[in-house]
C-alpha cells in the first residue's frame, strides 16, 4: 500500500501537466522517465556548482587563517564567532559602501523605469514618424561591442555643449540605466499586449497621451515594472566596471568596487575578506528569496505579443 501511494503521488505531479518538454502522457514511457531522471541529475549538479562556493565562502569567514589553509581542508570552522561580523563591519566601514550602493540603485531604478518605460510607451502606442527606424536603432544598439566604452567615458569627462565633467558623480551611471535597450523592448512588448480599447475610451473622455500613460498604463504595468525593478536592483548591485571607472578613488564607491580593492589590500586577512564577501551577497539572496516568482516571470512577461 505504501509503495502504491508513493507511485500515485509521483504520477499526480504530472497529471495536470499538458505542456512543456515532458507532459503526463510522456511520463508513462520508460525512455522519458530516464530523460526526466537525467534532467533532474543535471539540474542538481548545476545547483551544487552554484551553491557550494557560496556556502564555502560563508563558512570560511568564520574560520581562522590557519583553518582556511589547513591540509586536509575542513568544511566547518571549529567555532562560530558572530562577533567577527561586527568587527569586520566596523573595520572596513561596510555601512558606507552599502549606503553608496543604495544611492546608486535608487537613481538607476528611477531612470530605468521612467525613461525606458516612456520610450517603450512611445514605440508601442504613440508611434510618431520614424518610430520604426528608432525601434530598429534601439534593437541594434544591443549589439554594439565593448569598444563603445571609450567614447562614452570621454563624453562623461567632457559633456558636449555644456563642457561639464561628470566623473566622480552618480549621474553617468544613472543616465546609462535610463538608456537600457533591453528594458525598452521589454516595456514595448508588454504595452503591445494592452488592449487598444482602453486608449480609445480614454481619448473619448478627453484624456491626453501623458494622462493615459499615468492613469491607465502604469496601474496595468505593475508586473513589468516589478520585473524591470528587480533586474535593475540586482544588476546595479553587482555592477563593477562603470562604478570603478566613474566613482573609483572617491567617497562614493559602491560595494562591488570595495570588494575589488580589498582583494589586494594588506590590511585585511583572508578570512575577513571571505566574511565581507558573504555580507555583500546577503542582500541579493534576500531579494531573490522574496521576488523569485517575479524574476522567473520576467523570462516571459516581456514576450507577450499584442
Amino acid at each position: 500500500m505504501v509503495e502504491k501511494s508513493v507511485k500515485e503521488k509521483r504520477i499526480s505531479r504530472f497529471s495536470d501537466k499538458t505542456s512543456g518538454l515532458l507532459n503526463f502522457s510522456d511520463m508513462k514511457k520508460i525512455r522519458f522517465k530516464f530523460l526526466y531522471a537525467a534532467m533532474f541529475l543535471i539540474m542538481f549538479i548545476i545547483s551544487l556548482v552554484c551553491l557550494v562556493p557560496t556556502v564555502w565562502v560563508g563558512l570560511s569567514g568564520f574560520k581562522t587563517v590557519s583553518e582556511m589553509y589547513a591540509v586536509p581542508p575542513t568544511l566547518l570552522p571549529k567555532s562560530f564567532d558572530f562577533g567577527k561580523i561586527i568587527e569586520v563591519w566596523k573595520k572596513v566601514s561596510v555601512a558606507r559602501y552599502f549606503g553608496n550602493s543604495v544611492m546608486l540603485i535608487i537613481g538607476c531604478l528611477a531612470t530605468d523605469i521612467i525613461i525606458n518605460g516612456l520610450t517603450g510607451y512611445v514605440l508601442s502606442r504613440l508611434k510618431p514618424m520614424g518610430s520604426k527606424i528608432m525601434e530598429t536603432a534601439v534593437f541594434w544598439s544591443m549589439l554594439l561591442p565593448g569598444i563603445s566604452m571609450v567614447p562614452l567615458y570621454m563624453t562623461f569627462v567632457d559633456v558636449p555643449l555644456i563642457h561639464v565633467n561628470l566623473i566622480g558623480s552618480y549621474a553617468p551611471i544613472w543616465f546609462m540605466a535610463g538608456a537600457n535597450a533591453f528594458n525598452v523592448l521589454l516595456f514595448r512588448n508588454f504595452f503591445n499586449s494592452i488592449s487598444m480599447s482602453y486608449l480609445e475610451a480614454a481619448r473619448l473622455d478627453g484624456c491626453t497621451d501623458i494622462g493615459f500613460f499615468g492613469r491607465i498604463i502604469l496601474p496595468l504595468s505593475k508586473p513589468i515594472i516589478m520585473v524591470v525593478a528587480i533586474f535593475s536592483i540586482t544588476g546595479t548591485w553587482g555592477n563593477f566596471m562603470w562604478p570603478y571607472l566613474i566613482l573609483g578613488n572617491t567617497a562614493k564607491e559602491p560595494i562591488a568596487v570595495m570588494l575589488y580593492k580589498l582583494s589586494t589590500s594588506k590590511n585585511i586577512q583572508d578570512n575577513e575578506y571571505m566574511l565581507i564577501m558573504m555580507i555583500s551577497i546577503i542582500p541579493m539572496i534576500i531579494v531573490y528569496a522574496f521576488f523569485s516568482k517575479h524574476i522567473i516571470g520576467g523570462l516571459t512577461v516581456g514576450g507577450v505579443k499584442g
